[in-house]
């Protein structure tokens, strides 16, 4: 079995049941306070998760149980490698910090880590002590040193930690499912990206595999942007959006390596919102957060986000992909399959046949303003790409030789939507149907 599809959900019920918070405004939480320089060497607390007499320290962290020191050394050099990453280098706040105080300055901890037997079902869970406001990562003995597990788990710490309650998402019902998507993302950014390279080398730790799915992110990109659905969500899954509001390829203001932590500083208190309404906040008021939603699926359409290792194996893995949107009408007609029909922020990326002078247009049943059409146009030589707003779904290019084309659909309803990614209605659910009139390019 992958490494992926073992990696744990977190205990959501233990997060949504805290009922015990005073009901603060819905303004979003006050600027920190500048905090004063955290100690080179946190404090150790044995009260978080079960304790025990063999350990090993670190600044940051204690590995109980380990198989043996190598195991723990692993463990230790992975997991500093991830703190200097998203804390240091990033600005993160600190998992030693707890999330039931506002305090910047301390009392700081060391996070504990706790080699397990086995978990049912599961490598690695992130338990939580919610009187101290501090979390603990139980991971199985084999995947002790696997990045693609621990640093998950430490990812679902830092969202924890990121500021304290209840000013943040932690204890809402609507980011449920986004917990598994952070972190995920936590885990692909520090295996893959540049901006933990210097935090990698600095502990020995080398670059991996990205944990992108094409498979299922493309195959499948008409579900709903991040879907908790059981055994056919996408939550696990659409991460890669995370990394493109992250690299901010398209340099909308108020995105790019900044959008973390304000997603989590910028939650309006106890709202029950979806993080869509938060990244609404964060960027310009001039850009609506359904045009970024719909750049992203256009750039995904060549996985053109800013991620090389996830372009690299688009590159070796797109033939794999189920591209069977649309079916055809004739005279260059095309409509929408039924169960293909995309759903809140979902899409289709429908590739064309072809090159010359391009037509299409895009006609929805219902509102015709309720979706965002674009066609990407990359160059096949260079992997380079460039794309064509649709405005009222009607667009025009010319696709030159050694060039190819996909035209891109996206369900972008005017209002956002309050949902559970958990239990979606209809109002998410349902997908947009639309037809296409090509012109000069088949589908």
């Amino acid at each position: 079995m992958r490494i992926r599809s073992l990696i744990v959900s977190l205990v959501l019920a233990e997060a949504r049941g805290i009922a015990s918070f005073p009901s603060p405004s819905l303004s979003s939480p006050a600027p920190r306070a500048v905090a004063a320089a955290p100690p080179a060497d946190f404090t150790a607390n044995p009260r978080v998760g079960p304790g025990g007499s063999r350990y090993k320290d670190s600044p940051h962290f204690r590995v109980y149980s380990a198989t043996n020191d190598a195991t723990a050394d692993g463990a230790i050099a992975m997991l500093e490698s991830a703190y200097t990453c998203f804390v240091d280098d990033l600005g993160w706040r600190s998992p030693g910090l707890s999330f039931r105080s506002e305090s910047e300055s301390g009392p700081w901890y060391k996070m504990n880590i706790y080699q397990v037997e086995s978990l049912q079902g599961a490598a690695a869970n992130t338990p939580t002590d919610m009187t101290l406001g501090l979390a603990w990562l139980n991971v199985a003995k084999a995947y002790m040193t696997e990045p693609a597990v621990v640093v998950h788990e430490f990812g679902h710490a830092l969202t924890y930690s990121a500021v304290a309650m209840p000013a943040g998402w932690i204890e809402q019902t609507r980011t449920g499912a986004w917990w598994e998507t952070v972190a995920n993302f936590v885990a692909d950014t520090y295996l893959t990206s540049s901006v933990c390279a210097r935090a990698r080398t600095r502990y020995n730790q080398r670059d991996g595999a990205t944990l992108i799915n094409l498979r299922k992110i493309l195959g499948d990109s008409h579900q709903v942007l991040v879907d908790g659905t059981r055994d056919t969500g996408n939550y696990y899954e659409a991460w890669p959006f995370l990394s493109y509001v992250f690299a901010n390829p398209d340099n909308y203001t108020g995105l790019g390596t900044p959008v973390f932590p304000a997603v989590w500083t910028r939650y309006a208190r106890r709202s029950d919102e979806t993080p869509l309404h938060v990244l609404e906040r964060i960027i310009s008021p001039s850009t609506k957060i359904q045009t970024v939603v719909a750049r992203y699926w256009a750039r995904m359409a060549f996985v053109d986000i800013g991620h090389a290792k996830a372009k690299a194996q688009f590159v070796s893995q797109r033939r794999n992909i189920n591209y069977a949107n649309l079916d055809s009408q004739g005279g260059g007609r095309y409509r929408v399959k039924s169960a293909r029909r995309p759903r809140y922020m979902g899409a289709n990326l429908i590739p064309l046949k072809g090159t010359g002078n391009l037509v299409a247009n895009v006609t929805a049943t219902g509102n015709p303003r309720a979706f965002t059409a674009t066609l990407a146009i990359q160059n096949t030589a260079t992997g380079e790409a460039r794309y064509v707003d649709m405005p009222g779904g009607n667009g025009q290019a010319t696709v030159a030789s050694g060039e190819e084309a996909m035209l891109v659909v996206v369900n972008t309803p005017e209002k956002l939507v309050l949902f559970d990614p958990f239990k979606l209605t209809a109002e998410t659910n349902t997908g947009l149907d639309y037809s296409v009139q090509l012109t000069g390019l088949t589908a």
